[in-house]
């Protein structure tokens, strides 16, 4: 029983962080009910288990392509995707096969954590905890995004880009957020970069 009761915890916290970082959120209600990000969370996850049995592979990937086509999010089965990520409006978010994501990440809609290569292995970004992806931007190849960086809307990143950093552009360039700043959230608010 310990098995289910994490799954349902973990599909809990999906719930609550979409509650937490989409201000438009009334309730959990909507959001389990009417948050396609949400939806294609859940699917991923349940794809994910079965990817990690070999003769389920297929069924993943069908499964997969069934929550695509429902909620417009296509999320690979073999992505390692962290908790209480929230996907917020979804439509055409792409996350690649060998993906990997943090926790607390906020994806918008038209993200992609796409590939460069068509070698095999590792030939998808990795996204740090906490990381914010805005709207249209493309992270593509194995870069790594560290933890507290925001990426701007439209942007296109094809290198690193360092913890708590902003990368706007395309290509992408890397602004430091100024350490001796104190916090204003009209200054810190990620919106203005995406």
């Amino acid at each position: 029983m310990r098995p289910l009761a994490a799954f349902l915890r973990t599909l809990r916290e999906d719930l609550e962080a979409a509650h937490r970082h989409d201000p438009a959120a009334r309730s959990l209600l909507e959001v389990a009910l009417g948050y396609p990000g949400v939806h294609a969370i859940w699917v991923y996850r349940l794809a994910h288990h079965m990817w990690q049995v070999p003769p389920l592979r297929l069924a993943a990937r069908l499964v997969s392509q069934l929550a695509r086509a429902a909620t417009g999010v296509e999320i690979h089965p073999g992505a390692r995707l962290g908790r209480r990520l929230f996907i917020d409006h979804g439509m055409g978010v792409v996350v690649g096969e060998t993906a990997e994501v943090g926790d607390d990440v906020v994806l918008f809609h038209g993200a992609t954590l796409g590939g460069r290569s068509m070698r095999r292995g590792k030939r998808h970004p990795t996204l740090g905890d906490r990381v914010v992806v805005g709207a249209g931007a493309k992270i593509l190849g194995p870069v790594w995004v560290g933890d507290d960086a925001q990426v701007g809307a439209n942007a296109v990143v094809i290198a690193d880009v360092p913890a708590g950093a902003v990368a706007v552009g395309v290509p992408a360039k890397v602004r430091r957020r100024p350490v001796e700043a104190p916090f204003d959230a009209e200054v810190d608010d990620p919106a203005i970069y995406i």
